[in-house]
Formats: C-alpha cells, sequence, structure tokens
C-alpha cells in the first residue's frame, strides 16, 4: 500500500518502567514495524498461534509462564522468521543518574520525547511514510502524543508532517503486533534488570539471544534491522 507512491509503513510502540521516580533502574522503549500491507497478514498469523497454543486473551510478557512456554519460543521464532517484522528498542541504563537539571530543562518529559525520537530516527526514512501507534500506558496519553507529533514533525529534526502519515494511542489489545513490541521490550527490560526468578523468561531470553547470536545487553551496529538495539548510558556530571 502506497500514499503518494511512498510506501507506508506501521510503527507499533511499547515502553517498560518509563515513569520517572518508579524505583526501577533502566527505561526500556521498544518499536516493532512493518509494511502497512504485511499487518494484517501478520497479525492473523499470531491470531493462529495463540489458537494453537489455546492462549487466550492479550499476549504479554507479564503473562510468560512455564504453562506456556512452547508458545513464547514459537513466537519468538516466528518473529526471527518473518522478514517484513523488525525490531529497534532503546535501554536507558541507571535511570537514577539521570540529571534532567543539566541535560533536560529539569523536565523528564523532554527526556522522554528525546528518547522516543532516537528510538524513532534510525526507523524512519524520508522515502516513506508512517502509521505510528503508541500504547496507552497512562491518563496523560493525549497530550503526550500532541507533544510527541509536534516533535516528530518540527523541521528541526528533518521529520515532516508527509512522513508521520498517523499517529495514534491505542491499547495493545486491539492491536496484535504491539503486543509483540511489548513481548520483545520486555525481554530486554527482564535481561538488563538482571532477574531470574522466571524460568520461562529465562528460557525465552536464551532462545532470542541464541537465534540472534549474541547478547541482548549491548548496543548493536546500526544495520542490524530485524533487532536493533542502543543502550543509553546517562552522563554523569
Amino acid at each position: 500500500m502506497t500514499i503518494n507512491s511512498n510506501p507506508l509503513f506501521n510503527v507499533y510502540i511499547d515502553e517498560s518502567c518509563h515513569l520517572e521516580n518508579d524505583g526501577m533502574p533502566i527505561m526500556a522503549f521498544g518499536a516493532v514495524w512493518c509494511p502497512k500491507d504485511e499487518a494484517r497478514r501478520l497479525s492473523q498469523e499470531l491470531r493462529d498461534i495463540k489458537t494453537r497454543h489455546h492462549a487466550r486473551g492479550e499476549l504479554k510478557w507479564a503473562k510468560v509462564s512455564e504453562a506456556k512456554q512452547d508458545f513464547y519460543i514459537e513466537l519468538v521464532d516466528w518473529f526471527l522468521a518473518e522478514q517484513p517484522l523488525h525490531y529497534r528498542g532503546l535501554v536507558v541504563q541507571n535511570k537514577h543518574l539521570l540529571n534532567h537539571q543539566q541535560f533536560n530543562q529539569g523536565n523528564h518529559d523532554l527526556f522522554y520525547y528525546k528518547m522516543i525520537f532516537s528510538l524513532l530516527n534510525k526507523i524512519l526514512s524520508p522515502d516513506c511514510q508512517y502509521d505510528i501507534y503508541l500504547d496507552i500506558k497512562d491518563t496523560r496519553s493525549r497530550l503526550k502524543l500532541k507533544k510527541l507529533h509536534e516533535v516528530l514533525c518540527n523541521n528541526v529534526y528533518d521529520f515532516t508532517s508527509q512522513m508521520i502519515h498517523h499517529l495514534q494511542n491505542t491499547h495493545s489489545h486491539e492491536m496484535e503486533l504491539m503486543q509483540v513490541a511489548d513481548l520483545i521490550t520486555g525481554a530486554i527490560s527482564y535481561r538488563h534488570r538482571n532477574l531470574s526468578s522466571n524460568n520461562a523468561k529465562l528460557a525465552v531470553i536464551d532462545r532470542l539471544e541464541q537465534r540472534l547470536g549474541r547478547s541482548l545487553l549491548y548496543t548493536t551496529p546500526l544495520f542490524e534491522q530485524k533487532l536493533n538495539l542502543f543502550v543509553f548510558q546517562p552522563q554523569r556530571v
């Protein structure tokens, strides 16, 4: 599907531990994207996998358990095998070291938008158009969406309103591919928090790392398109 002869992509954004004072040591952002004309087929394939494993309801990292371990392992394999599906993640380490007064005009929200921009600026291309969907996380989602649209369509960042074809908040249970972003972002967050209490989650992470041939703890080269990751370390003052 194209608009003005430019390819159109869907981008699904999820975030984890994104609040300023939630006591978590990291923040994580993730985006799954694919050509818009592949989204329906991929969503149906995901529903078929759910049906085969009798997995009802929303696919979420928080639901990963030993009883459904085979289901989540198959999802990892499916994601890696589907050439149209891509993921980019961004992890902020040592969140307590963030100095918003020095770098973000004293504003955590400004830092949040910087991170979303950093997440997207290696995905978006001026030769394409994008429908961007963000998972609704809190009561301020509408205001955050408005501000994000301003940031992305600001010429200072080389984005234009023609590139951002559509931008909206959505609930992840309404979009199957948003749930894939939740799963992978959750796995990366779990790995960076060095948690180990859930054996099924560890098995999913191990499958990802084995199939990718690398750890989820480190930044990947920019040319890596299947699962691209950037690890941000706050600057010490």
